[in-house]
């Protein structure tokens, strides 16, 4: 059984050019707020950016007052143990209830014993019942 909750992520998409991600996390490390997960990646000429933070609404309001094009989706992030064989537990879990996953990212560092897995699914209610179940699908 694992503890996943829902959450909110914040999309950025930005022009893909050198220093717009340094400007983008100067402006969320101006305002003192964590960032607990990212990922990053280039569509044609722009950057889209997908975080969550402990702080969103202070995290949006200060990038839209740089005029960053953002936006709130709904996730789930669940803490999971830093050991080998977690992401194919989750993964696993989710196909096995044929819960489609829309996207997926995850951050844990070496240091930690837990590490944060961050995603979107076609039923994000079932997915969260899933994993929270002692025995799975």
């Amino acid at each position: 059984m694992l503890n996943t909750k829902p959450a909110k992520e914040i999309i950025v998409k930005m022009p893909n050019e050198i220093g717009a991600l340094d400007r983008m996390a100067k402006t969320i490390s101006d305002k003192g707020v964590n960032v607990l997960a990212i990922s990053a990646w280039v569509e044609g000429a722009q950057a889209v950016i997908r975080l969550v933070t402990v702080d969103n609404l202070r995290v949006l309001d200060a990038l839209r007052a740089h005029n960053y094009e953002v936006r709130e989706a709904d996730v789930l992030v669940t803490e999971v143990p830093h050991k080998p064989g977690m992401l194919h537990h989750v993964a696993e879990r989710l196909a096995i209830g044929g819960i489609d996953i829309h996207h997926l990212y995850v951050t844990a560092p070496i240091t930690q014993e837990r590490g944060l897995v961050v995603f979107a699914s076609a039923n994000n209610d079932r997915a969260m019942v899933l994993l929270n179940t002692p025995g799975g699908a």
